[in-house]
């Protein structure tokens, strides 16, 4: 078997962060009767729904633990290695931490893919490792009817600069540092109908490490952060709104989106986890047209970081996204958040 000549793809049977399970499923597997045990240096647990578990070292810093896996969204074993290990890596950044270690993750199914096809996805999971200055220590691999792999990340972060998704305020405004539509281009790849040029703007975007979120921890401004992956926009939104028991208003035509969607959008190029995810979280939102769901509840792998940034470190909060290089597209506030609207927890305008 040609390792450099396979499809994985056609191994498994969702891709990427699309194979989550919704949000409404979510809340039935982790709903329990029994008593959670405390821990007073639990910082963040499961009840806080946000990206990484984080522990109070009591020296003024914090361990952030998190794991994050899943089928393969692309063909190539090297590039599958590097997205899934850049989507993992990135919950730490999502909480305002520094990456210190790795775990891999590995699933594989032995009677179907060569191991070769495997050492090529750790190989992809080493260089993004690099990238990000740390190094991949050790794992665990089982026989499995699908090929699987992710990180368990370590990180660290100082407790003063912990970002969550539940801390935001009314009047932050809404920045996103990735354009939307991964999940769009990913069907259209199953379809077998994606442009030559799109498959580059999806793999680069999804290889893209979210450094910045180390940075942005630094920022007093900024008052909440998470990121963007298999809920979609509207999902992780709802989630800070929720958890900050704010609303919010999506000026839409301000939302960073790859800009060939529409054509692959004519083509019914849209994931299943759309639609379950609309139907988890739906109910929350304005009235949309079947476009603007089909974008904002799109599955993304890897995705952006979504920001929440106080009124008065706005401008610090753009020169910083500018000097990371950023495009102008998502050097542009898309909305903001206000006191809590009973009525409607996000509104689209």
């Amino acid at each position: 078997m040609d390792a450099n000549n396979i499809k994985l793809t056609q191994y498994s049977h969702g891709a990427g962060c699309g194979c989550k399970i919704s949000p409404a499923i979510l809340d039935k597997i982790l709903h329990s009767a029994v008593p959670a045990i405390t821990d007073p240096r639990l910082l963040v647990g499961n009840d806080k729904r946000d990206d990484a578990a984080v522990f109070d070292l009591g020296n003024g810093s914090a361990l952030i633990s998190t794991t994050d896996f899943f089928m393969p969204i692309v063909d190539d074993p090297y590039d599958f290695g590097r997205i899934a290990s850049a989507n993992a890596i990135s919950d730490v950044y999502a909480m305002g931490g520094k990456p210190v270690m790795a775990i891999a993750i590995l699933g594989w199914p032995i009677e179907k893919l060569a191991p070769e096809i495997a050492q090529k996805v750790l190989e992809g999971a080493r260089a993004i490792c690099a990238e990000a200055g740390i190094t991949l220590a050790g794992g665990h691999s089982i026989d499995c009817p699908e090929p699987v792999f992710g990180l368990s990340v370590n990180g660290l972060v100082n407790t003063s600069q912990l970002k969550q998704n539940s801390t935001a305020t009314a009047g932050c405004r809404l920045y996103l540092t990735k354009s939307l539509g991964v999940g769009i281009l990913s069907t259209a790849q199953k379809k077998g109908v994606l442009l030559a040029e799109d498959a580059a703007i999806a793999l680069k975007s999804m290889v893209t490490l979210n450094k910045p979120g180390e940075l942005f921890g630094q920022l007093e401004s900024v008052k909440a952060m998470t990121d963007v992956t298999g809920f979609g926009l509207l999902g992780h939104l709802a989630e800070m709104c929720e958890g900050s028991d704010l609303s919010a208003v999506i000026e839409f035509d301000k939302v960073p989106v790859i800009s060939s969607l529409p054509y692959y959008l004519e083509l019914n190029c849209y994931p299943g986890g759309t639609q379950r995810n609309w139907n988890s979280y739906g109910h929350k939102v304005s009235e949309l047209t079947a476009n603007q769901k089909f974008i904002l509840a799109d599955p993304q792998t890897s995705g952006g970081l979504l920001v929440a940034v106080e009124a008065d470190g706005v401008e610090t909060f753009e020169a910083l996204l500018k000097a990371q290089g950023l495009t102008e597209e998502h050097l542009v506030s898309f909305g903001w958040l206000k006191d809590r609207d009973t009525a409607q927890l996000i509104q689209v305008v």
